[in-house]
């Protein structure tokens, strides 16, 4: 499983990550940190996000906590980059 992570540290509820995507689509997995274990290990997880094909996104934090956020192509073929950025409340 390829993907890149993305480790936001700790967030306030009402944040919000912009992430912005170059080349193709991707799956955007925002993911505290107990799912992101999940994800790595290859168990059932629960996220925040989805496949988005635009080149910014922002997704709300959704409760205080230690967050990531992954992005994964999933079975898409080709690369994309990636950048990440907290935004304040």
């Amino acid at each position: 499983m390829k993907f890149t992570p993305y480790d936001l540290k700790q967030l306030k509820q009402g944040q919000a990550v912009e992430i912005t995507l170059k080349g193709n689509a991707a799956n955007v997995l925002l993911l505290d940190s107990i799912n992101f274990s999940n994800y790595k290990n290859g168990r059932q997880y629960k996220y925040f996000g989805g496949h988005m094909t635009t080149s910014i996104n922002k997704l709300p934090i959704p409760s205080s906590g230690h967050w990531h956020v992954v992005i994964d192509l999933g079975v898409y073929a080709g690369s994309v980059e990636s950048s990440v950025r907290v935004l304040s409340a």
